[in-house]
């Protein structure tokens, strides 16, 4: 039976009208400021996914980061960090996607992935799917397989999951 992750809502402030008008921030600050919350969380997301294998967790930039590394570390996985352009020292692959305002690039390390690696994506927010699913073309341009990818937070209205194909996609928290 899955574990009731619902006392974790109380650690996720609800911004109205941020960062434009109609849009309902949600700010996941307070459950990283609080310990035994930010350890629950990761400890979420290892269970869901401890039953598969995965090489490797990508994080992406930046509160990806915050969550993927010590489940990486959970699972015995190494770390992928993906980044907005301009960020990694060495040779990158780069993904453009389409934002509901304009464009935006991720990059990660063109070596950082090798073909046939299973992949665990890790993100704080599911929302329009726009980053989420540009982070799993880039693992798959690669040569990784998206084994799995996790969120703390899903927007469900906003329906990224769509975006996402058949890839398998988990998050602890939904709201509407």
């Amino acid at each position: 039976m899955a574990a009731d992750h619902g006392a974790l809502r109380s650690y996720v402030r609800e911004i109205a009208d941020y960062p434009t008008e109609g849009v309902n921030f949600r700010d996941i600050t307070p459950l990283l400021g609080d310990a035994h919350a930010f350890a629950q969380s990761v400890d979420a997301i290892v269970d869901e996914f401890s039953a598969i294998a995965v090489d490797r967790v990508v994080g992406v930039e930046s509160r990806g980061f915050i969550f993927g590394a010590p489940v990486a570390h959970r699972l015995g996985a190494g770390f992928v960090p993906v980044r907005k352009p301009g960020k990694l020292p060495w040779a990158v692959v780069r993904e453009e996607y389409q934002l509901e305002y304009g464009v935006d690039k991720l990059e990660v390390h063109r070596d950082a992935i090798h073909p046939g690696e299973r992949i665990l994506i890790v993100d704080d927010v599911l929302a329009t799917g726009g980053t989420a699913q540009a982070t799993a073309r880039l693992v798959e341009t690669l040569g990784g397989i998206v084994a799995g990818l996790a969120f703390l937070v899903e927007i469900d209205e906003l329906d990224g999951r769509s975006r996402l194909g058949n890839r398998p996609v988990w998050s602890l928290l939904h709201y509407s």
